[in-house]
């Protein structure tokens, strides 16, 4: 445990060098602690942090700069979160409104980008795992068939398959008419297994149209279930701490682009309570040393059903951060629960 003093001390650190960027040296601690301290007292407090591991000595500089254990310290013991104004505020509720449900994720994950100039991310609910409510065939030309599925959620994916000969419309609805009946409420993965044997009931090219359409509508509710949208990445390009090494961010620019790490992350944070802070390699992910990952669950009608974050540099403005990102997940929230 840190005494007052050392608290004090690493706190001021801290917080300049958020500010400013800059290595801390003992004549800014002096004059921004507060603390009527000799500058040769203040040395001795700092090598005592650093021996301790929260902060660090940059070879080019007398001053120090927080290591990621100095940022877990300060972000647990010593920060000060600063509420949003009224202005960030209203301008949340007017972009995360009930009224703009196809609008919502898109408009959380660039709020997010927008209010803290770093990446937004928002992994959508989860959709109801390849099950469908109905289905409907629609012949479009001689063998052109259009597949219209319907979720439970009222969402609505349309395929064209290809026939391997034509189908009259009564066909068609007898077909649909036989898949509603029977696998309504089932996954695709499901009706993939009974299919083998139920579809024996029909005629050999009808079940040709039945298994088609199966594939079909798998590859839909693939496509269709839990994504990340991910907005802002560009900003990063214009983060002094992240900019100087290409290499590195050529990798983070890679991670963006597959989300499948950042989905495994964020799906980790869905399961705790309230906002996350991953600082550097805390988050498991080394292309993610340099960089903080601040995320809040969000919810609908009560149930956690996603994730909001902001990916930075550990050099953020953490106090400010924090409740933009917690704002963001109770409003996205409150809209969503409400449409």
């Amino acid at each position: 445990m840190l005494n007052q003093r050392e608290k004090i001390l690493l706190k001021t650190l801290v917080e300049r060098y958020i500010s400013d960027g800059q290595p801390v040296g003992s004549r800014a601690l002096s004059r921004f602690s507060g603390l009527d301290l000799s500058p040769a007292t203040i040395r001795n407090v700092m090598a005592d942090l650093e021996e301790m591991g929260f902060v660090a000595s940059p070879h080019t500089s007398a001053g120090r700069v927080p290591t990621h254990r100095g940022y877990r310290f300060f972000v647990d013991t010593l920060l000060v979160v600063k509420p949003l104004d009224v202005i960030e505020i209203s301008q949340l509720e007017d972009q995360l409104h009930p009224d703009h449900p196809s609008r919502l994720i898109n408009s959380a994950s660039q709020l997010l980008s927008e209010l803290t100039r770093f990446a937004g991310m928002v992994v959508t609910p989860k959709r109801s795992s390849g099950v469908f409510r109905y289905i409907e065939f629609l012949a479009l030309s001689e063998k052109r068939i259009l597949l219209i599925l319907v979720t439970p959620d009222d969402d609505v994916q349309n395929r064209v398959l290809l026939a391997d000969r034509p189908y009259s419309q009564a066909e068609l609805v007898e077909a649909a008419n036989f898949i509603n009946q029977n696998y309504a409420g089932c996954t695709f993965d499901e009706i993939r297994v009974r299919i083998q044997s139920e579809l024996k009931q029909l005629r050999h090219d009808m079940a040709h149209l039945m298994a088609a359409a199966i594939a079909l509508g798998s590859e839909a509710a693939q496509e269709n279930s839990e994504a990340l949208v991910v907005a802002g990445e560009r900003r990063l390009l214009d983060v002094q701490d992240l900019s100087g090494n290409m290499t590195s961010l050529k990798k983070l620019f890679d991670l963006f682009e597959r989300k499948t790490v950042l989905l495994q992350l964020l799906e980790f944070s869905r399961k705790a309570e309230g906002v996350q802070i991953f600082i550097g390699d805390e988050s498991g992910v080394l292309t993610l040393d340099e960089c903080s990952v601040v995320t809040a669950p969000y919810e609908v009608d009560g149930k956690v059903v996603g994730t909001v974050g902001v990916v930075g540099p550990t050099r953020m403005a953490y106090e400010r951060v924090i409740p933009i990102v917690d704002a963001t997940a109770r409003l996205l929230s409150s809209a969503l629960s409400h449409h």
